[in-house]
């Protein structure tokens, strides 16, 4: 009887799911509060005891008790991967499962990891929304955090028929079942404390950081590995692009009630506009043409007509001659030098000559 209530309330919420709206948060002021409560329930309790299970226990033991978890749900991996036909993945999973059990003593070493097994991640949220349902409103469930409609239902599915734990309490195994599932909790929260402190420092409102985040990794999920567009698009900008598409013209694009500075007049015109000014200046470029080499020849009449020209040539042929005629009568002093300083010598010897007789 409880795992037919439990089916039929997946059922329910699946049909939920179902009326998706545009608004992806339509609970808001429901799941803030929830958020809240949450907060203060982590903060005074959860967070302390994590902080001192992080200091206290070892990093080789905490990662055991990790592995051991993760072996754990490779179970519910391996249905879901069956219930979306992917038997390869399925098959892949499986052997995981088996090796990390046996030779990696009940999950605490992950062998499989070493040996190169890939490691997946199905839940029947997912599984749901591979074959097309949609996720539903986002919903903040008490302690568990964020979840929507669709993985909500899927969560408990998957603790009903395929998680491990579930068994003990089926078994009556009520208080080891309680244990166990405490010490789930405090590993997923050990592993988040470094992200929830940066989430509470980085973002101004960290619920819709919390929930943008947890929406969009579904979806990632669900596509197995790819974000849908419609996530990534901001909800504040516009979806269409403003700037003109190609092949519009700028008056399709200019809104009606806008100032346009430039002219709207078509470029053929401003053509022939240009082209008449340049006829027109043309008539005036040829007659200062015609005008300047008229002067030129007058100019150079006028040059050539000067006095100053021909007074100058007369005047060259009077320097000339007396520049001919001064080295002409230098020679005749020089000669006549010469000859009184020889006479002067032969006086002198004569003189000293005479008292030698």
């Amino acid at each position: 009887m409880k795992k037919l209530k439990s089916v039929l309330l997946i059922a329910v919420l699946c049909g939920l799911s179902g009326c998706a709206t545009t608004n992806k948060d339509p609970l808001e002021g429901v799941n803030r509060g929830i958020y809240k409560f949450n907060d203060v329930v982590d903060q005074y309790a959860m967070k302390p005891v994590a902080k001192a299970y992080k200091a206290v226990a070892p990093t080789p033991v905490r990662t055991g008790i990790s592995n051991f978890f993760n072996n754990l749900g490779t179970l519910t991996t391996v249905v879901n991967d069956l219930l979306q036909l992917k038997f390869a993945q399925a098959f892949t999973d499986a052997g995981r499962f088996v090796i990390n059990t046996t030779f990696g003593i009940a999950g605490f070493i992950d062998v499989a990891s070493k040996d190169n097994f890939p490691k997946h991640q199905e839940d029947f949220g997912q599984t749901l929304g591979h074959w097309g349902v949609g996720s539903g409103p986002y919903l903040v469930l008490p302690i568990l955090g964020p979840s929507t409609v669709r993985d909500a239902g899927g969560l408990a599915f998957d603790t009903v028929t395929s998680d491990p734990i579930t068994y003990l309490h089926n078994t009556g195994q009520i208080r080891a079942h309680n244990q166990v599932r405490l010490v789930q909790f405090l590993d997923k929260r050990t592993q988040l404390l470094d992200a929830k402190d940066l989430v509470d420092d980085a973002s101004i409102d960290p619920y819709a950081f919390m929930r943008d985040a947890y929406l969009q990794r579904r979806a990632s999920l669900v596509q197995d590995g790819i974000v849908p567009q419609e996530l990534l698009q901001d909800e504040f900008e516009p979806e269409d692009d403003e700037t003109p598409a190609k092949g519009t013209s700028l008056e399709q694009s200019v809104p009606a009630d806008s100032v346009v500075l430039q002219s709207d007049a078509p470029i053929e015109e401003n053509v022939s506009a240009v082209s008449v000014n340049a006829e027109a200046q043309q008539p005036a470029v040829e007659e200062a043409a015609v005008t300047t080499e008229q002067t030129v020849p007058d100019v150079a009449a006028d040059l050539n007509d000067t006095p100053a020209a021909t007074e100058s040539q007369e005047a060259l042929p009077p320097l000339v001659d007396q520049v001919s005629q001064q080295p002409a009568e230098e020679p005749v002093v020089m000669e006549e030098n010469a000859a009184n300083v020889v006479a002067g010598i032969d006086e002198t010897l004569l003189t000293l000559e005479a008292p030698a007789k």
